[in-house]
């Protein structure tokens, strides 16, 4: 990976190893059901134990985008991210946060009045078309992140003409180009492992990450227990975590810079291995 670094508040991060992101999810349906913290305990202890693991970065969701997740209203989702990100800044005042959602007022209100300071936008902008407008406003690092559809319809969209990494690079090149016209400069792009692709085409773009080095920003990988692993062993999310040991790693000898993870751990030791070898 090449070094990179975040203007978080006015202050500058610098990551010069890949950084792990520690998922913290707050809904009831997430598919890995491992990952779910709904009370307040539930929600502090996982975020100590991140941070204890060696978190660098905490990504809370209150909105589940597996395919045929209910729906979550605004409000809902609100309410969960309010609740949620309360706890975590009073556990972790200083760790940098980023917040889960495609909708651009649930991120705004969570940016200015409740201590998140990245948009992970699964969406890449695309389900609100004030997204975009409202990153450059608030000047804020965003994840853009490749999609198509929505996550209802998004495997029956998985054709692409010249192959998929050359797709998800062709539609995610002229979104990163508006968004520097318009003035954000801390984007991390996210390719979207599991988000309009087969299972075949997972592995195609996993092999060639490193192609998207072309795109010039940090590249966030998140594969944790995901079905690209589970439904090619014949396993369940529960038991994936070597799965996604192998996987990350993959990801992070073909240069990726975040590891977007239920276990940090697991990923902080493969940093840690993979570190070492390249300095050895």
């Amino acid at each position: 990976m090449q070094p990179f670094s975040l203007n978080i508040r006015g202050r500058l991060i610098e990551y010069n190893r890949p950084a792990v992101m520690a998922i913290i999810n707050v809904t009831p349906d997430s598919f890995y059901d491992g990952s779910r913290s709904l009370t307040s305990d539930e929600i502090a202890t996982a975020v100590r134990r991140a941070i204890a693991d060696g978190a660098d970065i905490l990504d809370i969701g209150a909105y589940s985008s597996r395919p045929g997740a209910d729906n979550v209203s605004d409000s809902e989702e609100m309410r969960r991210l309010a609740s949620g990100l309360a706890i975590v800044r009073s556990v972790a005042p200083d760790i940098p946060v980023s917040v889960d959602t495609f909708r651009a007022d649930v991120a705004r209100r969570c940016i200015c009045e409740l201590g998140a300071d990245i948009i992970n936008d699964i969406s890449g902008g695309q389900l609100d078309d004030k997204m975009f407008d409202t990153v450059a406003d608030l000047q804020v690092p965003y994840i853009l992140m490749h999609m198509r559809g929505t996550p209802a319809t998004m495997q029956s969209l998985t054709d692409y003409k010249d192959g998929v990494t050359e797709g998800v690079i062709a539609e995610l090149a002229p979104k990163l180009e508006q968004l520097a016209l318009m003035g954000v400069n801390d984007v991390i792009v996210d390719p979207g492992f599991g988000f309009a692709k087969t299972l075949e085409q997972n592995y195609t773009l996993l092999r060639q990450l490193r192609a998207l080095s072309m795109l010039g920003r940090p590249l966030l990988v998140g594969v944790s227990r995901k079905s690209m692993v589970t439904r090619l062993l014949g396993i369940t999310a529960n038991q994936a975590l070597n799965a996604t040991t192998v996987v990350n790693t993959i990801a992070l000898c073909n240069g990726a810079s975040i590891l977007r993870v239920h276990d940090v751990k697991a990923a902080r030791e493969a940093i840690d291995i993979i570190t070492c070898l390249n300095k050895a």
